[in-house]
């Protein structure tokens, strides 16, 4: 089974509101770019990736819980983050029943998960490693 098809699986087995929202966020993060690439890790948790880790979901009694790896480097101009304030690194988004998902709001996030991913990637290459070639004589 597929990591997609497993992440099916999850939201069509939660039969309350939680798998309707969860259905939506899932949606929205694989709107938001069509290189985003699911997985499914951490004993049972859905896991969007684009040059890196975005972020993880999760439905938890009362609640559905989107936390995003990196989510302290990057802005939020719309104040989604409403938890995880207390981490380094992470910050997430908890989805309680009757709560309206700022669809805009949230892939405008996913993008800046994304830039920001983009931007370690780059920080991480040596300069000119991909242009540099070096010539070897043989003897």
């Amino acid at each position: 089974m597929t990591p997609s098809e497993r992440i099916d699986e999850l939201i069509v087995g939660i039969t309350d509101w939680r798998g309707e929202v969860f259905g939506r966020i899932r949606k929205i993060i694989l709107e938001a770019d069509r290189e985003i690439i699911e997985d499914w890790k951490w004993m049972g948790s859905p896991v969007w990736y684009r040059d890196g880790i975005i972020g993880v979901a999760g439905a938890f009694k009362g609640k559905v819980k989107l936390t995003f790896a990196y989510g302290a480097f990057f802005p939020d101009p719309d104040k989604l983050f409403n938890a995880g304030f207390e981490g380094n690194a992470r910050r997430a988004i908890d989805f309680f029943e009757g709560d309206k998902i700022d669809e805009r709001a949230l892939r405008s996030l996913v993008r800046a998960a994304i830039d920001y991913n983009q931007s370690r990637l780059k920080q991480k290459k040596p300069a000119g490693s991909a242009t540099r070639s070096v010539k070897r004589n043989r003897a």
